[in-house]
């Protein structure tokens, strides 16, 4: 029995997680769920009821996409996302961390503003800018997050960065962020990215 992903086509833990697997070359079932009407048999394999979640053959289910994108990459990393340099490997999981936690919240805040009234989107979006910056200038350093080639936190974060970008796509491309543009510009057009966003 092939493991079972159960998938939501826009989310950005759930792009990152196919991203991973479609890298590895693992064949997996994939299951498009609405997130209004969640199946049960992801309910029953993961109660929290969020994507996206793996449901294995044998073992309990993976219920994090970065679980998810490390079991895929340890049956098979042909492009080497996970470097063998563990200070390469350190700064990859400090940058994770960043997005998943603080540059997330912010994310949240500027797309919905209007949950948030205590301060307009523009205050929600400069918080965001200051790790925006960061990303931008490792990227002008390097070409990606962590090294000269896309590497796991190029393909666990830019989903967010595409988020980010597309509350406002004509502040984000006139900003002053062009390596970072030009940088998820590559990963967007990749036949990568466009083989797990197809419908």
């Amino acid at each position: 029995m092939k493991p079972i992903l159960f998938t939501f086509r826009r989310c950005p833990y759930a792009i990152r997680a196919r991203l991973a697997i479609k890298i590895s070359g693992v064949e997996v079932e994939m299951h498009e769920v609405s997130l209004r009407n969640k199946p049960q048999a992801m309910l029953d394999c993961s109660p929290k009821g969020t994507v996206p979640v793996l449901k294995l053959a044998d073992g309990p289910p993976l219920e994090q996409s970065l679980d998810i994108m490390h079991w895929a990459l340890a049956q098979h990393d042909p492009a080497q996302w996970l470097s063998p340099d563990p200070a390469v490997r350190q700064q990859a999981q400090e940058l994770i961390q960043q997005n998943d936690g603080p540059f997330k919240g912010w994310l949240d805040r500027y797309k919905y503003a209007a949950r948030f009234p205590e301060y307009p989107a523009a205050h929600y979006r400069a918080q965001g800018e200051a790790i925006l910056a960061q990303l931008d200038a490792r990227i002008a350093r390097h070409g990606f997050l962590c090294g000269e080639r896309p590497g796991l936190a190029d393909m666990a974060i830019f989903p967010f960065i595409r988020q980010f970008a597309h509350v406002d796509e004509a502040w984000f491309y006139a900003s002053k962020y062009k390596s970072l543009a030009a940088w998820l510009d590559q990963l967007l057009a990749s036949s990568l990215f466009d083989s797990v966003m197809q419908k």
